[in-house]
């Protein structure tokens, strides 16, 4: 089955029932996300990972989605600019 045709079954599906699934799947990442920030394990991208599966359905998480790639791109730069990294150049 193809990226495109999954899409459209998903969008298929009643609201309720897409609501539910972005939220167990969503939180569910969110959750082992908090759980591995304090056991040995990849809780930062696992917390981002369950933002974006609940920003597909909620706005709350939107917007915590859009802050926190703001202040990751300021934390970025500002590690860069200490270390003394410099930025490549688009071709």
């Amino acid at each position: 089955m193809s990226r495109q045709a999954l899409g459209t079954q998903w969008r298929r599906l009643p609201h309720p029932l897409r609501w539910v699934g972005v939220a167990v799947a969503g939180g569910a990442c969110v959750l082992a996300g908090l759980v591995l920030l304090v056991l040995p394990g990849p809780g930062i991208p696992l917390l981002i990972v369950g933002l974006v599966i609940l920003a597909t359905e909620f706005a709350w998480a939107e917007s915590i989605l859009r802050r926190v790639k703001k202040h990751g791109t300021a934390v970025t730069s500002t590690v860069s600019d200490r270390l003394g990294w410099k930025r490549r150049s688009a071709p």
